[in-house]
């Protein structure tokens, strides 16, 4: 059983949601940049070809992204802080993925005859919304609230002082 929370949550320093938001991030991004430039008349046929397949591609590693995140989610004390940043989280990340499943269900005819429709590329944006606003809240959950974060001792270390900058006004 630890094997299996190690496979899902990672190991202590090292959890293993934040990585795989990476991979995910990365193709809802580039189906963004692909239904643009496509929209746009640029890239040809390959633009939405292209762009169906990165929202594909997104989709298919949001399932891992959103199961490691998940079990992340269950650990934490309902009510807390922390808890309602992860639920704000989690909602809008599902949010997201739920406008670009439906942007790639009306991409699929771009797929075919290689063109971005303009539903897929106004799924595609909203999704992508959702998705920075998802992604500013993750990040607070790390650097606002310290999840998964391990604390380290800290150790005296002498340096030597910084030299001061003149920025041309009073110094202080």
């Amino acid at each position: 059983m630890e094997t299996l929370s190690k496979l899902i949550r990672g190991t202590e320093g090292h959890p293993a949601h934040p990585p795989l938001t990476h991979a995910t991030i990365g193709m809802f991004v580039l189906a963004a940049g692909l239904a643009v430039i496509g929209y746009a008349g640029g890239l040809g046929s390959a633009a939405g070809t292209g762009t169906w397949l990165a929202l594909v591609g997104g989709l298919t590693v949001a399932v891992p992204t959103a199961l490691t995140g998940f079990a992340d989610w269950l650990t934490i004390e309902w009510g807390i802080p922390l808890w309602r940043t992860a639920t704000l989280h989690m909602l809008a990340m599902v949010t997201g993925v739920c406008l670009f499943a439906a942007a790639a269900w009306l991409q699929w005819s771009g797929w075919r005859d290689g063109s971005v429709t303009t539903g897929g590329l106004v799924l595609t944006l909203a999704g992508l919304g959702a998705l920075v606003g998802g992604g500013w809240l993750g990040g607070s959950l790390v650097f606002v609230h310290g999840m998964r974060v391990v604390e380290q001792e800290a150790e005296a270390v002498d340096l030597p002082a910084l030299p001061r900058i003149s920025t041309g006004g009073t110094q202080r």
